[in-house]
């Protein structure tokens, strides 16, 4: 094969935004790569601004009138000179012609050619050209009727349960799965509407859905010149929502022989495609089996454990196989050393399904010992219209025991206060003896929720460190606020006349009041529990502390913002919000027939009339955010009294959807 000529790039341009696109922007510029950044309007401010050299508008917040308008995106590659595009991951990453575009205008695409996406871009097509290739296939209906007669009796052909899946795209976005006959139109309906909103393709197909399978995917690199290589695999089997949570390289339980069985297959279907660039071949393993699910032509978010495994930096190779030149190494030259294991940090309520949340970043803080990519910093906002994602924490050991205890380690010292956030979660996920004896697969969060989504009962003791540190707080600002800063009054602290002085601090804990009683008498304070006095004391650094509360002795990491104080310590977190004694707490009373949004979003679908009669269960109206649909449904037999949406209308979380007469 004649050697494509070399292609120099000065400067990029990053097709993308968050974590990623400051990921790339780093390795480009430690290559003496100029970078580009666009951004919307909602990331005016944000991370991947501020760390490209140059940044250029694209238009408002919504992505379909920035971040997915190639046009756009290619004018600012013009206006800037770039000479290529990186297009991260989502968004326009495996669009077929937003690659074609790029080399159409004389630009380089840091990703593979446009007949690579085309040919794996569609699952249903991929599918069809692994078969051909002899690679085994999950059960399924692959083809181009996408009619829902031939999709059900596809289903019903294959059994239920089966799995919907949009057919040109992955992520979770589109899939679905349909346990009984009766359910298949709704679901199907609603995972074309996903797709079409994530993809702007509403294609699917159906497979037959494994009980407890593993989700492995083999990273492959192929260079212009035809050398194609594998990087070993990585198991991503821990997912939620059909979107992944935690990953590892290399995957436990692998044998040396299925590791080269999977490494070879998956160098095949790249080779079958013409592949170059970075990929990912996805399987899906149970018992001795594997089966090909997809192609991802794109840099996956995971690519960072498979970075720490083998000491490269996947993104350089990317560029420099974007400019002809060969790959670095050889299969042979390839070095698999200890383990890795990341876990993504997202902007969601577990406990509400994984809801995705939105607000200020009030505090945000990692520790030193482990890789930390983030595409947001302390301040920031979390957008409704992007991924909730906060960060990615990798940890790298010689075992998987160490990489997971540093993972544990890193994941109880951040810091972090604002919206709700899956941090708890990942913690006790870390931790869980099934994950730490490899006793896992896809299904495995599901089956473990009862352990792993509720958070733990607040210690009181950081109930008490939490009051403390107000009550510090007050004393510490009291001289900035008071009238005249240098009277001894103002920052004397609790105080009255032959008496113990007494302040009662009350805190909510998201489920219940805590009524925190102190009394200082001679300069000591003591808090009372139960009939009984304990000595306290809090000394604050900055955003630290050191509490006392009888004989425990504890450091706490906190932040305070408004009447909310967020604290970590090795007694664990807690979230608490400070209440007016004098005012009680604010009860909003929610009764089961006031039918509100469960985040915010944009209304896509109202199925139903005022006045209609409906039966308990029946979808009432369908609520986006995040590319990601919550049918909101009715909660018993009876009459929908009012609809207070339309389709496009745009409702904060809380927001009132729908009223329903009141159950006889």
């Amino acid at each position: 094969m004649t050697a494509p000529a070399f292609r120099p790039i000065r400067r990029l341009l990053v097709a993308n935004r968050g974590e990623i696109a400051v990921r790339v922007m780093k390795t480009a510029r430690a290559m003496g790569i100029e970078t580009v950044a666009v951004f919307s309007d909602a990331d005016v401010d944000a991370l991947h601004v501020a760390t490209a050299d140059l940044a250029v508008r694209l238009g408002p917040a919504p992505a379909r009138e920035s971040y997915l308008d190639a046009a756009k995106i290619l004018e600012a590659a013009r206006a800037t000179r770039a000479d290529a595009i990186h297009p991260g991951y989502g968004f326009l990453s495996e669009n077929a012609d937003f690659a074609e575009a790029i080399e159409e205008a004389g630009l380089i695409f840091v990703g593979p050619p446009a007949s690579a996406i085309r040919a794996m871009g569609s699952k249903a097509a991929a599918k069809a050209l692994m078969e051909t290739a002899h690679v085994p296939l999950v059960p399924g209906h692959h083809g181009e009727d996408q009619s829902e007669a031939t999709l059900r009796a596809a289903a019903e052909r294959i059994g239920f349960p089966v799995l919907i899946k949009a057919s040109a795209g992955g992520g979770g976005k589109g899939m679905k799965v349909v346990e009984r006959a009766e359910d298949l139109a709704e679901i199907l309906a609603s995972a074309r509407r996903e797709a079409k909103a994530a993809f702007g393709d509403d294609r699917v197909l159906i497979e037959k859905y494994l009980a407890r399978p593993r989700h492995v995917e083999v990273q492959v690199f192929a260079d212009a010149l035809g050398n194609t290589i594998h990087l070993f695999e990585r198991d991503c089997s821990l997912q939620r929502r059909h979107q992944k949570v935690i990953e590892e390289a290399p995957a436990p339980g692998i044998s040396p022989e299925r590791r080269a069985a999977m490494g070879s297959a998956a160098v095949d279907a790249a080779r079958a495609v013409g592949y170059v660039g970075a990929g990912t071949v996805e399987f899906i393993v149970e018992g001795d089996q594997f089966f090909f699910m997809e192609m991802n032509t794109r840099l996956q978010v995971e690519h960072p454990v498979t970075e720490a495994i083998t000491g490269l930096d996947l993104v350089e190779w990317q560029i420099r196989v974007a400019r002809g030149e060969p790959l670095p190494l050889g299969q042979d030259e390839i070095r698999l050393s200890g383990h890795a294991v990341e876990a993504r940090l997202y902007a969601e309520d577990p406990a509400r399904d994984f809801l995705p949340q939105t607000g200020r970043l009030a505090r945000l803080a990692f520790p030193d010992g482990v890789r930390i990519d983030a595409g947001v910093r302390e301040g920031d906002e979390i957008s409704r219209h992007y991924d909730p994602m906060i960060a990615k924490l990798i940890a790298h050991g010689a075992t998987r025991d160490e990489a997971l205890d540093r993972l544990a380690a890193a994941l109880r010292a951040t810091e972090l206060d604002g919206p709700a956030t899956n941090l708890g979660f990942l913690e006790r996920l870390v931790d869980h003896p099934g994950f730490r004896a490899d006793a896992h697969d896809t299904g495995f969060i599901a089956r473990e929720a009862a352990s792993l989504l509720p958070d733990p009962p607040i210690d009181q003791r950081l109930a008490v460190a939490a009051a403390l540190i107000r009550l510090a707080s007050e004393m510490r600002d009291a001289p900035r606020a008071a009238a005249d800063p240098f009277s001894p009054f103002a920052s004397a602290g609790p105080f009255a006349l032959n008496a113990a002085a007494r302040r009662i601090i009350v805190l909510h804990d998201g489920a219940a009041e805590r009524e925190v009683v102190f009394e200082t008498r001679r300069g000591e304070t003591r808090v009372l529990v139960d009939g009984s006095a304990t000595p306290v004391a809090c000394a604050l650094d900055g955003d630290a502390a050191r509490v006392r509360v009888g004989d425990a002795r504890f450091a706490v990491r906190f932040s305070l913002d408004g009447d909310r104080i967020a604290l970590a310590s090795p007694l664990g977190r807690a979230r608490l919000t400070e209440i007016d004694p004098r005012e009680g707490a604010a009860h909003h009373h929610h009764h089961a027939d006031r039918l509100t949004a469960p985040m915010p979003g944009s209304v896509v679908q109202v199925l139903v009339e005022a006045g209609a009669t409906v039966e308990a269960g029946a979808a009432l109206v369908v609520v986006e955010a995040m590319k990601m649909e919550h049918v909101v449904r009715a909660p018993h037999d009876g009459v929908v009294e009012t609809i207070r949406v339309a389709v496009g209308d745009v409702v904060a979380e809380g927001y009132e959807l729908a009223v329903m007469a009141a159950e006889a």
